[in-house]
């Protein structure tokens, strides 16, 4: 279910310039990047590029999802990580995304930790916006 602009609480401001190769930066100055394509697709690869950018975001967001709903469910999921993995490849349209996100919950029984995973899956805003859109694989470290 989307939301409308009166449920908004927060807006990030992100403005771009030259595209893949140039710079990247937030309205408040935080964040201040140069992005280059990586030399896998024929740049320098000296800064950062949108898949990183994309796969720093997700995984914060994911993380950020199991931590509410282990809470919902009173399990201690402290210690635990969340990498995601964006990969970028040619498809018939141009180029398509994929994502591999892995969770690390420590102390935490395999079948829980699945079951976490998939709840956080439905709940964090990343994956409702790219369910159906493009191919994410969960899994349990």
């Amino acid at each position: 279910m989307s939301i409308t602009q009166s449920d908004v609480a927060y807006t990030a401001v992100a403005t771009a310039e030259n595209g893949r190769d140039g710079r990247v930066a937030t309205n408040d100055g935080r964040l201040d990047v140069i992005v280059n394509p990586p030399k896998e697709l024929g740049g320098s690869g000296a800064g950062t590029n949108p898949e990183q950018l994309f796969a720093a975001g997700y995984s914060a967001c994911f993380q950020g999802a199991l931590s509410v709903v282990a809470r919902n469910e009173n399990v201690d999921v402290s210690g635990s990580t969340v990498t995601a993995e964006v990969g970028i490849g040619k498809n018939d349209e141009g180029f398509g995304i994929i994502v591999k996100l892995t969770a690390s919950i420590p102390n935490v029984d395999a079948a829980v930790a699945k079951d976490l995973v998939e709840k956080a899956d439905q709940v964090c805003p990343y994956s409702k916006a790219t369910r159906g859109n493009i191919t994410v694989e969960l899994n349990v470290a």
